[in-house]
């Protein structure tokens, strides 16, 4: 393993510093690389390949469930742990890396507060039970982008978001209207919609537009982010995987880039480990 880890980086590093490093011997180095491969190798060999191409047509964003996941799916047979072992081996680690965090929530308003009537029940058996909503905040050059966003509970889907460099509540309002459009298919009545308590949620707007469509409010317990937890996850994710590792010059830079993690690949592409390693696109279509 160490020999095949000095053959990955061989063309980024010297090999006899990374030799003294791993503990093994130049001369063995070579003599390995020499050696005929036996058929084990040449498979674990391939393997090894096959990871690395997955890993950098994700961009470093998938860790290794995922990866095996993607490798399955593309027919390589191979074992969860051997992928995990390999990706240890070659270093190859997926984003991590968090920031400063400014606050979204402003729940000190006169307006009436729903109560928690989704009770952290996040699993739904059928699509359109419930969604999930929230805002984030999006760090550019230009100042903060926030982003408001709906999610779908049952297959985890974004079906409906808004960005503006405000927090007023039209930014919410403008992601509820989306997510009715994008749902107008399928009946909306008795519908459950968990939000926090911030003033963006509780406003006269967005409470009109939730009641003309017969759909339930539901509300956090006021600083407990756990009551949302499946909307932060997306949020910590769409961070982990693409916010924090860019340095956006505009806000319209940072709209463009999110618009595209949000259709193009967090809907329809990444496999979520909740819903067995598919998309939430792709677990829409099994299920209906």
């Amino acid at each position: 393993m160490k020999y095949a880890f000095i053959e990955a980086h061989r063309e980024e590093f010297l090999v006899r510093p990374m030799c003294r490093v791993l503990g093994v011997s130049h001369s063995g180095y070579y003599d390995w690389r020499t050696r005929p491969s036996s058929r084990r190798q040449q498979r674990r060999e391939a393997l090894c390949e096959a990871i690395q191409e997955v890993f950098r047509r994700f961009k470093a964003i998938y860790g290794s469930p995922r990866v095996w996941a993607e490798l399955c799916e593309r027919g390589v047979k191979c074992c969860r742990n051997t992928v995990a072992k390999l990706m240890k081996a070659m270093a190859l680690r997926s984003r991590v890396k968090r920031r400063f965090k400014p606050m979204t929530t402003d729940s000190r308003h006169t307006h009436e507060v729903a109560g928690n009537h989704l009770a952290r029940q996040f699993e739904r058996s059928t699509p359109n039970e419930a969604w999930a909503a929230d805002i984030t905040y999006i760090p550019t050059e230009e100042g903060w982008l926030y982003l408001a966003a709906i999610q779908e509970l049952h297959s985890r889907r974004i079906v409906g978001w808004s960005m503006a460099d405000h927090l007023r509540a039209e930014l919410a309002t403008q992601a509820l209207e989306m997510a009715i459009a994008t749902r107008h298919d399928k009946p909306l009545a008795g519908l459950l919609h968990h939000s926090d308590r911030g003033v963006q949620y509780a406003s006269d707007a967005y409470q009109r537009l939730l009641a003309n469509h017969g759909i339930v409010c539901s509300m956090s317990r006021k600083g407990d982010c756990w009551d949302n937890a499946t909307i932060e996850s997306f949020f910590a994710t769409l961070k982990t995987e693409l916010v924090n590792h860019e340095t956006y010059a505009t806000r319209s830079e940072a709209r463009g880039s999110i618009f595209q993690y949000i259709e193009g690949f967090y809907n329809r592409t990444r496999k979520h480990s909740t819903l067995g390693y598919v998309s939430p696109v792709e677990f829409e279509n099994m299920v209906l």
